[in-house]
């Protein structure tokens, strides 16, 4: 156990959903004195030391209450950019995302945050035929099927770096891989391929539906282990300098 965060103001922004979820759980776990965003969705968990806060997180002033005596915060509030979700109107999570982002980091540099944990994402790589190290991302432009959600994490980037090189806030940057664990999400239109694939099976779907072709390759990170390497980096390493965070190992959708 940490001791870093005990007793600390953390912040985590999305705390209704699956990652904000674990964050909670795990900061509790640390004795950190947790702040959660709640907006359109329910709590998944339940616990009389965590103080619930309703923001609209695009809105410059709720960004700002929301900062109120903070320390930390971690960013795990977004759109959803699932594959079903986002057929109709791509232009949806992307927008929402990058107002969101840029609105939580604004917020923060006014009051003077000191640290801040923010997600980049595995799709901002180009198409390689090896492992990608970090600094692989802006070698080429991203893969085409990720052009406009890989483009606007890579801006995420950028803008973190500009608030590193204007403030005194420390920000730990993470690039992760497709997540996966509880309290992810189930539903038939946003949820991603693990949790997706998971409902089908359960309803006995026949013919079984794969999205894409099933030969995509994936490295799954289980969700726990992704929060315990991004407190790692937020305690350790927030030197806005982008990590990758993934099991390692690939498999394909089909398998």
């Amino acid at each position: 156990m940490s001791d870093y965060y005990k007793g600390k103001k953390v912040l985590v922004a999305g705390g209704a959903g699956f990652v904000g979820t674990h964050f909670i759980k795990k900061l509790l776990e640390f004795g950190a004195d947790v702040r959660v965003t709640v907006h359109n969705r329910q709590m998944q968990i339940e616990d009389e030391r965590i103080e619930k806060v309703n923001a609209d997180l695009t809105d410059p002033a709720d960004c700002l209450r929301v900062m109120d005596g903070v320390e930390c915060v971690v960013q795990a509030a977004g759109a959803v950019a699932a594959a079903a979700a986002t057929s109709g109107n791509p232009m949806n999570a992307i927008t929402t995302n990058l107002v969101l982002n840029a609105r939580i980091l604004e917020a923060a540099w006014e009051a003077k945050v000191d640290r801040f944990l923010i997600f980049s994402s595995s799709t901002g790589y180009p198409v390689t035929d090896y492992p990608v190290k970090e600094e692989d991302f802006w070698g080429a432009p991203t893969f085409d099927g990720y052009f406009g959600y890989g483009w606007m994490r890579r801006y995420i980037e950028r803008l973190s770096e500009f608030v590193v090189s204007k403030s005194d806030m420390k920000i730990a940057l993470i690039r992760p891989t497709a997540t996966y664990g509880p309290h992810d999400d189930f539903d038939p239109v946003t949820s991603h391929v693990i949790p997706a694939l998971v409902r089908k099976a359960v309803e006995r779907m026949a013919p079984f539906e794969v999205w894409g072709s099933g030969d995509e390759i994936r490295d799954f990170l289980h969700i726990t282990d992704l929060v315990r390497g991004c407190l790692l980096m937020l305690e350790k390493y927030a030197e806005c300098d982008p990590v990758n965070l993934g099991y390692g190992k690939t498999i394909t959708v089909k398998q």
